[in-house]
């Protein structure tokens, strides 16, 4: 084989929990480590080293990807109540996603991989559709409260002249919980220019969906700097381009999503992009077939697969008991960063070997050879299922002989 590709800058590198971590390894080491001299900045994500490091490491990987620009991430766990007695915490640590994306700012974009042996549940979907989801704060920022009985809850906003506002909430007779949410008007900016800037580079339109009819000040801020910011800096280069936008009440836009045949950019707020990532993501095959990327309004990205740890799995494989793991997003968040790497680098023998590792990854599929969860969605005979270590040996045989 020939001299392995070179690498000038280093990747930041998120490695994570339970299954998924395993899968992590054995694609470096199967699929990566033989073709490049991988340059990483390390950094360990996992529970065990979050809860050691206070989750001062979740924020090193973020300021870390500030400095080198590109960052691949591994599946993390949220921790939950459950995983706190399981870890044995010290605080239900939160959301690394939610952690990074708050330090970086920007939007994910997630598009389905779509291979012809899987056809799509909903008959109508032809075309891959995006959702862009903006990556800061809504729900993962909030602040919480457990109301333990009768009283009154107030929202109170004090400016820095002293000026108090207050509003009543709820009058609580009984017990019952408090939820506080916020966004500011720069990150929406970027969400929007991101949008739209992103949609001109793929040539799709792009739709915009919020609930501004319940919610007269939060969603409605969303829809009005939307419209601002299209209206002054992008209707003529849509027009030129042929490209629509327009925005939607978030029930109406999942009725027209159903019926269309994809192929556009669906723009949703932080909850709403996170829950319909899914449903699209499970509509085309499964949430392992789908792409998952951070784009920054600085230009930082960070790429991830768009699912969680595999746990069920994982207690499987510390059993000694055969997996089959689908590792297609991981794949591909790798194959992502690396081109972005190469792209920023100038180092096209980089950028051709994440379209190659991409290609095999995908011709294995088309092959007929696949993890269960893909055969399960498959009515093809003709197909072999594989492990979870098979399946990425599977794809090296290709791989390997593409090089």
């Amino acid at each position: 084989m020939s001299a392995k590709i070179k690498m000038t800058t280093p990747l930041v590198e998120m490695d994570g929990d339970e299954m998924t971590r395993i899968i992590w390894k054995f694609i470096k080491d199967i699929l990566l480590e033989p073709y490049i001299d991988l340059k990483t900045d390390y950094y360990d994500l996992g529970l065990e080293y979050r809860e050691k490091t206070k989750d001062q490491v979740t924020v090193d990987s973020a300021n870390a990807t500030k400095k080198y620009g590109v960052a691949v991430k591994c599946a993390t766990i949220t921790a939950n109540a459950e995983r706190v007695k399981e870890y044995s915490l010290t605080q239900m640590w939160k959301s690394p996603n939610g952690t990074i994306r708050a330090i970086l700012d920007g939007t994910v974009f997630r598009a389905p991989i779509t291979v012809s042996r899987i056809t799509p549940f909903i008959p109508a979907w032809k075309k891959p559709i995006t959702i862009a989801r903006h990556a800061y704060g809504d729900v993962y920022k909030n602040v919480e409260y457990r109301v333990p009985g009768k009283g009154k809850a107030e929202l109170v906003f004090t400016s820095d002249k002293g000026e108090v506002t207050r509003q009543t909430i709820h009058e609580f007779d009984g017990p019952g919980v408090i939820q506080g949410m916020h966004n500011i008007d720069n990150s929406i900016k970027s969400f929007a220019r991101s949008c739209f800037n992103y949609a001109l580079d793929v040539n799709q339109d792009i739709w915009f969906a919020t609930k501004d009819t319940i919610s007269k000040q939060y969603d409605h801020t969303f829809k009005d700097i939307f419209q601002e910011i299209y209206d002054a800096e992008y209707k003529e280069k849509f027009d030129a381009a042929k490209l629509e936008y327009f925005y939607t009440l978030i029930d109406d836009a999942v009725a027209r999503v159903v019926r269309s045949e994809g192929g556009f950019i669906w723009a949703c707020k932080n909850y709403d992009g996170d829950v319909m990532s899914d449903m699209v993501a499970t509509t085309f095959g499964s949430l392992a077939m789908m792409t998952s990327v951070l784009v920054s309004p600085e230009g930082y990205y960070e790429y991830e697969a768009a699912h969680g740890t595999v746990q069920r799995h994982y207690y499987k494989h510390l059993k000694g008991e055969e997996t089959s793991t689908n590792s297609m997003a991981t794949i591909f968040a790798w194959s992502g960063a690396l081109r972005k790497r190469g792209e920023l680098d100038g180092l096209p023998d980089l950028t051709a070997f994440a379209d190659k590792l991409e290609k095999a990854s995908i011709q294995t599929i088309e092959d007929g050879i696949m993890t269960k969860d893909l055969a399960m969605l498959c009515s093809d005979k003709d197909l072999i299922t594989v492990n979870t270590e098979g399946f990425l040996r599977e794809i090296n045989k290709r791989l390997s002989r593409m090089m």
